[in-house]
């Protein structure tokens, strides 16, 4: 079983933890945040993620943060190892459900599901008529359709 840390700008982190606590919550022990604060020094953020690792005692980690190059990866990059604790930048919520549903996997392994996940949850939704109504075609302008 893999632990997954969520490192983000505040309160980023534990939104989207409770975000998957709401759908998976039953794995609140696997799951931890750690919500980066404007004004904290890197050192003492590295020093709270490495006290939320030892506290899930789990063998593997996967990390995840908001953005590359800000305050929270850059403190992550210090955090991993590479071989038992592993660093993907762009967290979104598909990408955390879908971690958490195969953390039981090897690390490799869930770090190309993260990326799966991450990637297939971002899509262009189609427009859509009011009420499946279908659409008139008009060249006026200033008509608009309106839900009623």
């Amino acid at each position: 079983m893999n632990g997954i840390l969520i490192m983000a700008h505040a309160p980023l982190a534990s939104a989207l933890r409770q975000c998957v606590l709401h759908v998976f919550p039953d794995s609140a022990d696997a799951v931890s945040a750690l919500d980066v604060q404007p004004n904290m020094p890197p050192e003492e953020s590295l020093a709270q993620a490495r006290a939320i690792m030892r506290q899930m005692r789990l063998p593997q980690t996967l990390v995840v943060t908001d953005v590359f190059g800000a305050t929270p990866c850059n403190v992550a990059q210090k955090l991993i190892d590479g071989i038992n604790s592993k660093l993907i930048t762009g967290v979104n919520l598909p990408m955390l459900l879908r971690t958490v549903s195969y953390r039981h996997e090897s690390l490799d392994a869930l770090i190309s599901r993260a990326m799966i996940g991450a990637t297939q949850g971002v899509i262009q939704v189609a427009v859509t008529a009011p009420q499946n109504q279908a659409r008139r075609v008009t060249h006026d302008q200033d008509h608009r359709d309106h839900q009623q």
